[in-house]
This record gives structure tokens, sequence and C-alpha cells, in this order.
């Protein structure tokens, strides 16, 4: 019996002007062309936030400042089984540069149903579009 390979994922959810950052992965990477939202694999030893500061910083050239686990599932993809933690990620600072993505942009919730994301990222998108996650898109800037 094989064991499935496990891994641990964090994101980021950035908002701004009630949308949200979504990003495209590279066309010649795996998933080509999904969409997703900004984050990575955490490292051995690696607390799930602050691996989620690196890996924004990393994608976007940004400093989190703070984050919040605001929703976690898990999805199993063909061998292996992702967990995923999403944060929201209340005060960043820096500019965001696009680093690695095909294309990143912000998207208001209407438009974001109709995006061709990652089948881990779904429930999260469903979550957020339902009004269970409206909070995070009336934001006050900052």
């Amino acid at each position: 019996m094989n064991a499935r390979k496990h891994i641990e994922v964090v994101a980021g959810l950035l908002f701004h002007s009630s949308r949200i950052l979504a990003c495209q992965r590279r066309a010649d990477g795996p998933f080509p062309l999904k969409w997703e939202f900004p984050g990575g694999k955490i490292e051995p030893g690696e607390v799930p936030a602050r691996a989620l500061v690196r890996e924004l910083r990393e994608e976007l050239g940004i400093e989190a400042r703070a984050v919040e686990e605001v929703f976690t599932h898990t999805h199993a993809y063909a061998g292996v089984t992702v967990h995923l933690r999403f944060f929201d990620v209340g005060r960043y600072t820096g500019e965001i540069v696009n680093r690695v993505f095909e294309e990143i942009c912000w998207v208001s919730a209407g438009k974001l149903a109709a995006m061709d994301f990652l089948d881990g990222d779904r429930p999260v998108v469903n979550w957020l579009i339902s009004g269970n996650g409206g909070m995070l898109w009336d934001r006050v800037e900052f």
C-alpha cells in the first residue's frame, strides 16, 4: 500500500477597494494558467503564518504585517493530499510586484466566481462569494 504524499500550503487573501488579488499560474508550470491566491508550501519546521510572510515576500515583494487564518480545508489531487490554510492579510508594506506569476489582478467578488481557479482553491472562492467571507471585502483601507 502506497502512502499518499501530504503537503501543507498557505495562501494569502489580499483585499483593496473591495477587490481581491488573484494570481495566474505560469503557462510552463504545473496546473498551467489556473488562478490561485499567492502563497506556497510550508517548509519543515516553519510556522504557517511565517511561511506566508516568506512566500508573499518571494512572490510579490511585500512584507505582510498582519495575517490571520480565516479558512482551512484539505483537497485531494491525484497522488497528493494538500492541506490549505488561507490567511487574511490585513496589512502589508511595499508595492506589489509580480515576480513569479503569468498575471496578477484585482478582481471583484462577482468576477471571482467565473475565473478558472485551482480545484483546491475553489472552496475558499465559494466561501468568499457566498457572503460568509463578506467582512473581508468591506475592510476600511489601510
